[in-house]
This record gives structure tokens, C-alpha cells and sequence, in this order.
């Protein structure tokens, strides 16, 4: 492929790439592959169909855990075409409109799930800080709202720099460094000018893996704060314990989000194999942690899914 737009000479494509220095163990490197991306899609489709099941669940707390489930099982689902059929198939071929669908659905899902967390985070200071306009704060029409502004949040931030991406000509070489499309690695490809691209991207990144982190930390401040000038040592336990499985859930995204972005920018001559180790965990980790962290820490979540079982069990 030459410097001249890749649009303008026909069918364009990029390779994907697997493990580097493992190809000849790709069959084998599948089998752990296909066990987390069963249990993400298992776990998440658990915790949808046991929230949508039990009236009793029908609150603002689980309404916005449904709302990470769908986007854990969207992450999930994005990935898992591209990568199971390079480690099954050793089919590396990716079309230059299916990359950048991928593109746009892998970063939107990402800072859908960072935005979810921050949701979630503010439902838990009103609910502990001020439970008398908990009811009154997150009603249902509230709640819409939110998840409409996530989304429009997220095509916002997704957009722009996909079009900047795809205006631009690519290189002769189209080889990735990974099995799906990141941004961080389409970006090297190209042949021109991309400082503006960088800059957005820059701009992305601070706004939303330094700023969501940040108020969230917020959030846990106050609620410490609060908790420990006005609650007895049990409320205080049981208070810490109702916002740990979030907390866990907010340390699964943010630190290898966090890693990835890093590691691309600041990095960039280290071995191969540890930008796919990272990328891989950030894709993976939360989709298969987060249903596993929700149904340990959740009584509700727990019995639910007892209940869901018992029932299965019992037609």
C-alpha cells in the first residue's frame, strides 16, 4: 500500500496480530481465551436476567448495574469475533470499514463503563451521605436520562477522533499489534500529520480516564467523611461494604486502562508482547471480573441468582 489514501486503491485491509513469539501455541493460547470471554458473557447475561427477573431489584443502585452488565457484555462482544477467529482460524485479515466499526464500539464500550462507574459512584455518596433525597434525586426518569447523556457522552468522545483517523492516508504497513483495533495502534500507521489527532485523543484521555477517577475519589471522600463524623463503627462497616464491590469494580477498569494508555504513549519501544499482555487484560479483565465481584459482595445479587436457579431447576 502506498502513501495515497487507502480509500481511493480498492479493498484496504489490516492484519491483526496474535501473541507474538506464540503463534505456533495460538490453539492452546484459545482455550484460556474462551473461558473468559464464557464466563463475561455467562456473568453479565446472569446479572441482566436476575435484575429483570426480581421486582425487588427494580432500584437505581441495580438499574445502574444492569447498565454495566450491557456494557461489559458489549466490550465483550466486540472483542471475542476478532480474536477467537485469529487464534482459531489464524484468519488476520480485518476489512478497513470492519476495524474502524470495531474502533468505535471498543473505545465507546470503554468509556461507557467509565462513565457507568462515575454514575454509580454518585448513587452511592446520595444514597450513605443523603438518604432522605435518595428517592426524590434518582427516579426513574432520572435515571433515563443518565444513561442518555452516557451514551451521547460516549459518541462524543469516540467520534471526533475516529473521523480525524479515517481522513487521514495509511502507510504501507498495516500491520497492527494486536488481535482487535485500538486507537493507540491504528494511529501509528499513519502517513501524515497527526498532531491533531494526538492532541484530541490527548484531550479524551485527561477528560475522561483522569477526571472520572478523580470524581469518583470525590464521591469516596465525602462518603468517608461523612461515615465517620456521623455513623456507629457497624454503620460504618456496613456502609464501607456496600461501595467495596464498586470500588473493586472501579480498580479492575481504571488500572489497566490506565496501563494501556500509558504504555502506548510513554513506552512505546518496550517488548511487543507486554503492550499485548496489557491490552489483552484491559479488554478482558473487567467484563470477566465485575459479574464475579457483584455476585461475592452482593447478598441481593447472590440470592437472586439462587432464586433464578432454583426456579430453572424447578420447570
Amino acid at each position: 500500500m502506498s502513501k495515497a489514501n487507502n480509500t481511493t486503491q480498492g479493498p484496504f485491509y489490516f492484519i491483526l496480530m496474535g501473541i507474538p513469539g506464540f503463534e505456533a501455541f495460538h490453539i492452546w493460547i484459545s482455550i484460556p481465551f474462551c473461558c473468559f470471554y464464557s464466563i463475561s458473557i455467562m456473568g453479565n447475561t446472569t446479572i441482566l436476567a436476575v435484575i429483570r427477573t426480581e421486582p425487588s431489584l427494580h432500584q437505581p443502585m441495580y438499574l445502574f448495574l444492569s447498565m454495566l452488565a450491557l456494557t461489559d457484555l458489549g466490550l465483550t462482544l466486540t472483542t471475542l469475533p476478532t480474536v477467537m477467529q485469529l487464534l482459531w482460524f489464524n484468519i488476520q485479515k480485518i476489512t478497513f470499514e470492519g476495524c474502524f466499526a470495531q474502533f468505535f464500539f471498543l473505545h465507546g464500550f470503554s468509556i461507557m463503563e467509565s462513565s457507568v462507574l462515575l454514575a454509580m459512584s454518585f448513587d452511592r455518596y446520595v444514597a450513605i451521605c443523603r438518604p432522605l433525597h435518595y428517592a426524590s434525586i434518582f427516579t426513574s426518569k432520572v435515571i433515563g436520562r443518565i444513561g442518555v447523556a452516557i451514551i451521547c457522552r460516549c459518541v462524543m468522545a469516540v467520534l471526533p477522533p475516529l473521523f480525524l483517523l479515517k481522513r487521514l492516508p495509511f502507510c504501507h504497513s498495516h500491520l497492527l499489534s494486536h488481535s482487535y483495533c485500538l486507537h493507540q495502534d491504528m494511529i501509528r500507521l499513519v502517513w501524515a500529520d497527526i498532531r491533531v489527532n494526538s492532541w484530541f485523543a490527548l484531550v479524551v484521555v485527561l477528560l475522561i480516564i483522569a477526571v472520572d477517577p478523580l470524581l469518583i475519589v470525590l464521591s469516596y471522600a465525602l462518603i468517608l467523611k461523612s461515615i465517620l463524623g456521623t455513623a456507629t463503627w457497624t454503620e460504618r462497616v456496613q456502609a464501607l461494604n456496600n461501595c467495596l464491590s464498586h470500588f473493586l469494580a472501579v480498580l479492575v477498569l481504571y488500572v489497566p486502562m490506565v496501563s494501556v494508555s500509558m504504555t502506548h504513549r510513554f513506552a512505546k519501544h518496550a517488548s511487543p508482547l507486554v503492550h499485548v499482555v496489557l491490552a489483552n487484560i484491559y479488554v478482558l479483565i473487567p467484563p470477566v471480573m465485575n459479574p464475579i465481584i457483584y455476585s461475592v459482595k452482593t447478598k441481593q445479587i447472590r440470592q437472586g441468582i439462587f432464586l433464578l436457579l432454583f426456579q430453572r431447576k424447578m420447570h
